[in-house]
């Protein structure tokens, strides 16, 4: 899955730390209701239950068990020892009122205690011996576990009281994850979508393997209201009817069988239901868009992963369960039906009405099935065997070539690299006109949002074109990492995710140079390791259990870590070896499931025994966080030094001196060599360290291009690199620039280096003219800024921008007001007017209102410089009238490029009662797509006059907005971490704290709430830093 930035480069960007993703560890399950308790010994038997079906369930739960076996707990169980001793608990304090009230001993009237007398000691020596003696038979005795029916020896397990279905009856499972003893093979699944009423019906018959005698069958299913339900064995025609179990807690059914269903036998589960399209983006949902005579129409489509493909259809929607998949659905003659797979057959259903049979797929994960039901057109090219197409609604056909040529040519560099082909005979690219994210890969069928796939040659710019790249390799890399082999669960989405986006650069560097987004991948890991530093982050494998917990996988560090580890390793290992260790690991494990370790052991098969690379990656995988290098120069001797980087002190004393050591693959760059030809390795895989030199040498760079996951320190040698800059900048690659910068901003944050050697060493971006360093320096700035200008320093603010200014003033006015250039040149311009637009400097404003002006006076039809249409836009907004014309022209039939820009212009207003009708009709959806929402929010949270109003929003729409988005989102960690990230005050600390904490324990548990309160806090303290410096010397 890919999601998008919520701003896009620029002034308003500047304060983000939000990832343009190409899409924090609880360990233990949370609930949003307690199941209900019910004692075993006292209700009749409604369903037998086999001795290796009892369960347990996660302490959060509070499932009470009622005695133990003779066996000790395995590890499965170990989790949920806390239910007994809640027991004890509870126990013990109600034995402690009995205690105060029947004590033994005798108060003196002087307050002493008193010897008891003999009778009573002979009494209590009595009852204890009794006690004793039945707790040694109920424990002691073989093989027999005391129930209200006597001994049953066969029971050697726990006995745990169940949770209750909807019915009332026991429900027979009580785990998040299904048991293991049903396994599905193969889905026939029948739909029919009615796009007037916004319903569907639907009926699946799945086929399964029984691995271990069983009478139940526990699956998943959400929201769905089943009709019926029957059980048919193998050979068997004759179907029997069964009882159906809910359990929505868990989104689980129980098929509960009449007879016992044997082991290694088929079963075929035959299930009728009925639900409603899904106003949300999850399931099987419906959105409506405009036609080209303003007409409303219907579009439905799916968005399964991670958790919603039981919304549609019962499943068991697990990744590792794969299994083959039959759809046919029923649909309005004058629609269009797309799949996974090639449309096998049409046939006439009634008048009106045909079905849309697809062939069976291969063996996939219920999440990755998709289908789409829609008026559409399309344009198609045939590629080694696979038809390649991409599909619109008909006013948009006409911006689906670039797409279609891009994907064709990332096609085949996959299948040449993998040496393994695409599997199957089409591929279809959807523009889908509302959709929450980027895009997603499903088999056969990717879906995305229409900004991420159309590209309009008068209104795309240089970057919309780098974006919808981007997306398209991302989604087909998931073709073979992540659909052709699957991650086991998600902990190790990273395997999926990080794989994908590893390849989408890579790929863009092999197939399209001139895209330079080696630069877009460096700016995109400096913000990963922001939140890698706080306290919060978690490790790339992280367990999983909750759908909280599995949405908030989706985020940088799955993404961008995960990416920038495997780039790390590649370099490591050359990447000749790398790419034999990933054609290993594809072949061994195609249309299966992995984990992390069968990554590694794929890549030892080619290192033979000269590197251990699990024991390499496993300290990065594992470990949250990443380690900060210290370099000592004296002479020709290195003295290094690795410790973790964090930005604040751990709350626990559980990190000792090696519990954070990284196997780092250092790597280095002198004034000996030149920086293309000659880079020096080093593996640090201890505290402490040195290298001895050659020759003495006059500066020396660690981690060159930034191909590596830490950060260096250099002290004393800072200022050897300072003066290098200003002396002779080109000396050090742009990637290398821009490493500097980011370093020591992040040390001076951390309090090892002063703010005033940041600045200092900033100085020689006169001279700068690549779009690395100066967008990593504007960054820094911009985040400094926003936190002076949010917190009342006005002044100091103003004296931050005039900074900025004389830097980079010169190089403003050097930009033309044309598309002209290469791409890199044509970004650059963009950031640096848009930058100056916004903030009101040089004469930018004036260039950009006469162009707004004269655009407006033509009714939207002067063409633009698609590069610049942002930076015109936001200027163009600041007035009522200039406003009130975006608006307008948003909701012409104008291309979703400019639409975009549009919407982010509009957010940009300093008219605080525009702000809220823009958020509040975003929600709502009538006349600006929900999908805006958090972009929206996240551009106004970034301006003085909205960065409060959007927290305001967000508190007073927090139900809607988590009911629109779920819990855990992508979306929902981006609307919470925009609309807080600007606080620097205990006041504000204390109101968030505040807010989450009055919500659900899922609500305030979130991972990304324990990060905004990180931020908060580390901006209070940068201030309590650094404020009275700044104001000082700046």
């Amino acid at each position: 899955m890919v999601f998008l930035p919520q701003v896009e480069d620029g002034a308003i960007n500047l304060h983000s730390d939000q990832i343009q993703l190409p899409r924090n560890m609880i360990e233990n399950s949370m609930f949003e209701e307690e199941p209900d308790v019910v004692d075993l010994a006292k209700e009749p038997c409604l369903h037998p239950l086999e001795p290796d079906e009892v369960e347990y369930e996660p302490r959060t739960s509070r499932l009470l068990v009622r005695g133990l076996g003779e066996h000790e707990m395995d590890d499965d169980e170990e989790d949920y020892e806390s239910s007994a001793k809640l027991l004890g608990m509870s126990f013990i304090n109600r034995s402690s009122g009995l205690r105060n009230n029947m004590s033994v001993y005798r108060q003196s009237p002087d307050g002493s205690c008193s010897v008891p007398s003999t009778r009573t000691m002979l009494i209590c020596t009595g009852v204890l011996v009794i006690a004793v003696s039945v707790i040694m038979v109920i424990y002691l005795l073989p093989k027999c576990t005391f129930t209200k029916e006597g001994c049953h020896k066969k029971n050697r397990t726990m006995e745990l009281i169940y949770p209750l279905a909807t019915n009332g009856k026991l429900f027979p499972w009580a785990k998040i994850r299904l048991p293991s003893d049903v396994v599905p093979l193969h889905y026939d699944l029948d739909l029919q979508p009615n796009l007037t009423t916004l319903k569907f019906t639907g009926s699946v018959k799945i086929v399964v393997n029984v691995t271990q005698v069983t009478k139940k069958i526990v699956l998943h299913s959400s929201g769905l209201n089943i009709t019926k339900a029957t059980i048919t064995s193998t050979g068997g025609s004759q179907e029997k009817a069964v009882e159906l179990l809910e359990y929505p807690l868990h989104d689980q059914i129980a098929v509960m069988a009449p007879e016992s269903l044997l082991a290694g036998q088929n079963y075929t589960v035959n299930l009728e239901y009925s639900s409603n399209l899904s106003d949300t983006y999850y399931g099987f949902y419906r959105v409506s868009y405009k036609d080209e005579n303003s007409k409303q129409r219907w579009f439905a489509a799916t968005q399964f992963e991670p958790l919603a493909a039981r919304s549609a259809f019962p499943c068991f929607d697990e990744p590792a369960l794969k299994a083959t998949f039959s759809i046919r659905i029923k649909r309005d003659e004058k629609l269009s039906t797309l799949s996974n797979m090639p449309k096998k057959a049409t046939t006439p259903v009634t008048k009106g009405i045909v079905q849309d049979e697809f062939f069976v797929s291969l063996k996939m994960s219920t999440y990755l099935v998709a289908f789409v039901v829609a008026d559409l057109k399309n344009i198609s090219m045939e590629t080694n065997g696979s038809l390649v197409s991409v599909h619109a609604i008909p006013q948009h056909i006409n911006q689906v070539e670039y797409a279609l040529n891009t994907a064709v040519k990332l096609l085949e560099f996959y299948e040449k690299y993998f040496l393994i082909n695409y599997p199957l005979e089409k591929l279809d690219l959807v523009a889908i006109p509302d959709f929450q994210s980027g895009a997603m890969e499903n088999w056969g069928l990717i879906t995305f949002r229409e900004t991420t796939l159309l590209f309009d040659n008068n209104a795309s710019s240089a970057r919309d074109k780098k974006l919808i790249t981007a997306v398209i390799a991302h989604e087909l890399a998931h073709q073979w990492f992540g659909n052709l082999v699957t991650m086991e669960w998600w902990n190790d989405l990273w395997l999926n995710e990080g794989f994908a986006t590893f390849m989408e650069y890579f790929a863009m560097e092999e197939i399209f140079p001139e895209l330079h987004s080696d630069e877009d991948f460096l700016n995109l890991i400096f913000k990963a390791m922001m939140k890698d530093s706080l306290n919060s982050s978690h490790p790339v494998s992280s367990a999983v259990q909750s759908s909280e917990q599995i949405e908030e996988m989706f985020d940088a560090l799955s993404y961008i870590k995960g990416a920038s580890l495997l780039m790390m390793l590649k370099h490591y290992l050359t990447k000749d070896v790398f790419q034999a260790g990933i054609e290993i690991y594809l072949h061994n494990h195609k249309y299966g499931s992995a984990q992390s370790d069968d990554l590694w052991d794929s890549m030892n098969e080619i290192t033979n025994g000269t590197l251990d690379v699990k024991k390499l990656m496993k300290t990065w995988i594992l470990h949250k966080g990443f380690p900060l290098v210290t370099v000592n120069r004296k002479g020709k001797i290195i003295s290094l030094h690795q410790e973790k980087f964090l930005y604040s002190v751990e709350p626990d004393n559980w990190t000792s001196d090696t519990s954070y050591l990284w196997d780092i693959p250092l790597t280095y760059t002198t004034n000996r060599c030149n920086f293309t030809h000659c880079i020096n390795a080093y593996l640090l895989d201890q505290k402490s360290a040195v290298i001895e030199l050659p020759e003495e040498v006059e500066w020396i760079k660690f981690n060159v291009d930034m191909n590596g996951y830490y950060i260096v320190n250099y002290d004393e040698d800072w200022e050897t690199l300072i003066d290098l800059l200003k002396k002779n900048h080109t000396a050090l690659s742009a990637k290398d620039r821009a490493n500097l910068i980011n370093n020591i901003f992040s040390l001076a944050s951390l309090g090892k280096e002063p703010l005033k050697k940041a600045f200092e060493l900033i100085d020689y971006l006169k001279e700068e003219s690549s779009t690395a360093p100066l967008s990593q320096a504007l960054f820094q700035l911009g985040l400094i800024f926003g936190l002076l200008e949010k917190r009342g320093e006005q002044q100091l603010a103003a004296r931050v921008m005039y900074r900025i200014e004389c830097l980079l003033g010169n190089k403003i006015d050097q930009q033309n007001w044309t598309d002209d250039g290469t791409i890199s040149e044509r970004e650059l311009r963009s950031m640096l007017l848009t930058f100056a637009c916004t903030h009101d400097i040089r004469n930018c404003r004036t260039a950009a209102s006469k162009m707004f002006d004269e655009w407006m006076k033509s009714n939207g039809t002067m063409s633009l410089p698609s590069d610049l249409m942002k930076a015109i836009f936001i200027t163009g907004a600041k007035t009522n009238d200039g406003w009130e014309f975006l608006l307008k022209m948003y909701s012409s039939p104008v291309p979703e490029a400019e639409k975009s820009k549009m919407i982010e212009a509009l957010a940009s207003t300093e008219d605080v009662r525009k702000m809220m009708w823009l958020m509040q009709n975003s929600l709502e959806g009538e006349v600006i797509r929900t999908q805006e929402l958090s972009h929206i929010i996240a551009t106004i949270s970034h301006s003085l006059p909205g960065h409060l109003l959007a927290w305001d929003f967000v508190k007073e729409n927090w139900e809607k907005l988590t009911r629109k988005f779920h819990l855990g989102s992508y979306t929902i960690q981006n609307i919470i971490s925009s609309s807080t990230s600007q606080f620097a005050t205990k006041v504000h600390l204390l109101e968030v704290k505040t807010f989450f904490e009055s919500k659900s324990e899922e609500s305030s548990k979130l991972r990304c709430v324990k990060e905004a309160i990180d931020t908060i806090q580390l901006n209070i303290q940068w201030m309590e830093t650094n404020l009275a410096k700044l104001q000082e010397w700046l």
